[in-house]
């Protein structure tokens, strides 16, 4: 007889294994989380290589276990990735790996989760901590299917190296882009295809990080929501020091976005036809063509 769960947390990144510290502190709760990998750290092994994160580790920690080390540094992936390792084993959360899952249907005021292993689970509570990094939204781009080079979302980026001494166009404006975007500029010719120009915010102000700020004057706590309103950092990169400097020098340039594809590359704004090696997605796609559909 299949054993029925109080609650099954779907995923063990950093939002599962924080829901898990949270039900594991409700006594007699028999809950478990189902990972699909083979370890409890997200999507961060997948990240590129080089991601820094834009809040210091003092704002980045789980619930009941604080980064180690000096809280005003900006971790690194590995840092991330050594830091949930810990969390999960100082806690003992009951990960199960491997697990993907597969399908959830509903029975009366039970859920009834397959996973791709063939394992069946009944709960009554389901937390959905999966994430959209696997799920990238990749937009129908006019002559997208005749356009003979690469196009790949910002979440199958690693590193630069294979893109030495290449034609690259990087669209989008937010945070990733341009971080992926300058690295890109080192070693390639790279572009930055954007609706408008990037906005930067300063990472520290008088000595302190932003988040501090924000945090100080409950800013982030701001119900904007109520007005129908943005939040004012919305599509705003956070400089960590180099950035805003770089695409000055025009490493990476900026251009308006281009209006489609041709056999060997883009064609922008203009008419402007320009072959092109690679074109990379950035996190905000979704939003360009949002803006763009009207």
């Amino acid at each position: 007889m299949t054993s029925i769960w109080d609650a099954i947390v779907i995923g063990g990144g950093q939002a599962g294994l924080a829901s898990g510290y949270h039900l594991q502190r409700k006594k007699g709760l028999n809950f478990v989380i189902l990972e699909a990998s083979e370890q409890a750290t997200g999507s961060w092994p997948q990240y590129y290589d080089s991601l820094k994160l834009f809040s210091p580790a003092r704002f980045s920690s789980l619930p009941g276990m604080k980064i180690p080390g000096d809280p005003k540094r900006y971790l690194r992936k590995d840092e991330v990735i050594r830091y949930l390792q810990d969390y999960k084993e100082k806690f003992q959360l009951p990960v199960k790996y491997h697990q993907r899952v597969e399908s959830v249907e509903k029975h009366g005021h039970l859920f009834t989760i397959h996973s791709k292993t063939g394992e069946v689970y009944q709960t009554r509570t389901i937390i959905n901590a999966t994430g959209s990094f696997h799920n990238p939204y990749t937009p129908g781009i006019p002559g997208r299917e005749t356009f003979q080079g690469e196009v790949i979302h910002a979440s199958g980026y690693r590193n630069p190296d294979r893109f030495f001494n290449k034609r690259v166009v990087v669209v989008g404006r937010g945070n990733s882009a341009v971080q992926i975007g300058v690295e890109l500029a080192e070693i390639s010719h790279t572009s930055l295809a954007v609706l408008q120009p990037v906005q930067f915010m300063r990472q520290r102000i008088l000595g302190l990080d932003l988040h501090v700020w924000i945090k100080a004057t409950g800013f982030d706590m701001f119900p904007f929501w109520r007005f129908g309103k943005k939040a004012p950092s919305s599509g705003s990169v956070i400089d960590l020091g180099q950035y805003q400097e770089r695409l000055k020098e025009g490493k990476p340039d900026q251009r308006p976005m281009f209006t489609s594809f041709y056999s060997d590359g883009v064609v922008w704004r203009d008419g402007t036809k320009e072959p092109v090696d690679s074109v990379i997605l950035g996190q905000d796609i979704d939003q360009i063509f949002r803006t763009l559909n009207g």
